[in-house]
């Protein structure tokens, strides 16, 4: 099948222009910059008229939390993975913190045999690193996964590497990517004692960043980019959160990175006065100074990547303070929206966005033919439309747990287009779920 999208603005590569794109089932064919254009349209199969939109490689989130197996009342692959299309999101890498945990690799193939029955898009798995597994790694198909995930600090899933010795093993042994949780225990143990004697057993959710702290994630960052170093490691810093981690991240190295999260780049702590637990998320969300220094590092290389941690829990789980209230909220399918609206606000331009949602994991993962708009590589395509209101409502929420911190949100941008593969998976409202994507591959 050969699809024509005509006369839109492509963004692509650090480049912004009005012309066509080709793809020939499942590759891009061709991408033809006007004023030369394409102006006899009837060999093709499909025409879209992308004219006042914007054309760009679909986001690869390279951080979600689909639940499956385990706790699939709050979410599973097929829902998840439908909220992905609907978002823009074309392919995604999922952590291992599920039940049972991807630490083994029975539990990797039983997920991949999973989503090759029930993702609407492409995907991929994180392996889980514990205390005493690293004998493993040596076993993972490194064409297969993205990478290790390490969680140095306290958090969903009872997944704690807390031994130095084991910790010194997985940045000694590691084949792969490191993408470590940085949160300090002991400090976040010691903090929420002292919260509670102040403020009771459950204290508000507006408090959650005194708990889960700037020096909390400080240490656990020093210390995973002090062992990065001494073994040479490549450690990528899931969702930094405050100013001061920022410091610790060389610009643009090749060993050292780190991710931006939505909910930090959108939310403050002060938005948990009028959203409560909805955006209680690990790490916490912290100051407006914070934000502000993660907006600014979006644009000086030191956050290379930009993903969701999407986290769907059941409405009734989000209810009650810092300790009740789960960690953590569904963003998979409102995260390019999120994105355009800092766009819009000059925080970054579109086509850095390009680059932190969909070139950047490409190239830290070493995704194969995925993540650019180039000939011959997988049409993996998003189409956007700037100006056109996008009201959240209960029933556009994909997401099997029905909620969204940006329930009632006016967006000024729409997701009108996904094509996966040169599959139309999403059409203007209408996810396709007769498709199936595939698994991706790496290096």
């Amino acid at each position: 099948m050969k699809t024509l999208i005509k006369g839109g603005r492509i963004v692509n590569e650090s480049r912004c222009f009005e012309g066509d794109l080709v793809f020939e089932d499942e590759q891009i064919a061709d991408i033809i910059k006007y004023p030369s254009g394409i102006d006899d349209t009837t060999d093709f199969d499909q025409v879209i008229d992308a004219k006042g939109c914007y054309v760009m490689p679909g986001v690869i989130d390279s951080h979600v939390h689909f639940r499956e197996p385990g706790m699939t009342d709050k979410a599973d692959i097929d829902s998840e993975s439908r909220a992905a299309a609907a978002g823009g999101v074309t392919s995604y890498m999922e952590m291992p913190n599920t039940i049972p945990q991807t630490t083994t690799i029975e539990a990797l193939e039983d997920k991949f045999m999973r989503a090759k029955k029930s993702s609407h898009v492409n995907y991929s798995f994180f392996f889980g690193a514990t205390n005493d597994n690293s004998n493993l790694f040596s076993q993972l198909d490194i064409h297969r996964i993205p990478g290790i995930k390490l969680f140095m600090g306290s958090s969903t899933g009872n997944m704690l590497v807390d031994r130095d010795e084991a910790l010194e093993r997985v940045f000694k042994t590691s084949p792969l990517p490191i993408m470590a949780h940085c949160e300090d225990t002991a400090i976040i143990n010691r903090n929420l004692e002292e919260v509670k004697k102040a403020w009771g057993d459950d204290p508000k959710a507006s408090l959650h960043a005194l708990i889960r702290s700037e020096e909390a994630c400080i240490a656990s960052t020093t210390k995973a980019v002090g062992l990065a170093k001494k073994y040479n490691a490549r450690l990528h810093v899931a969702h930094v959160s405050t100013a001061e981690e920022l410091e610790l991240i060389p610009p643009n190295d090749s060993c050292i990175t780190a991710e931006a999260c939505i909910g930090h780049l959108y939310f403050t702590m002060l938005d948990h006065e009028r959203l409560g637990a909805l955006i209680k998320v690990n790490p916490s969300i912290k100051s407006p100074v914070d934000q502000f220094m993660l907006h600014q590092s979006l644009n000086d290389g030191r956050i290379y990547t930009v993903a969701t941690d999407h986290a769907p829990h059941l409405l009734s789980q989000k209810q009650g303070g810092c300790l009740k209230a789960a960690s953590g909220m569904p963003m998979v399918q409102f995260s390019l929206q999120t994105m355009l609206e800092l766009v819009d606000q000059k925080v970054l331009t579109i086509e850095r966005l390009v680059e932190l949602m969909a070139h950047h994991p490409a190239l830290l993962f070493e995704v194969r033919q995925r993540g650019f708009l180039r000939k011959g590589y997988q049409a993996d395509i998003t189409i956007v439309r700037p100006h056109a209101p996008y009201e959240v409502t209960k029933d556009k929420i994909e997401s099997k747990c029905k909620w969204s911190p940006m329930e009632h949100h006016t967006f000024n941008w729409r997701v009108e287009h996904t094509f996966c593969n040169g599959y139309h998976v999403y059409n203007q409202g209408i996810v396709d779920s007769s498709y199936i994507g595939q698994a991706l591959s790496f290096r």
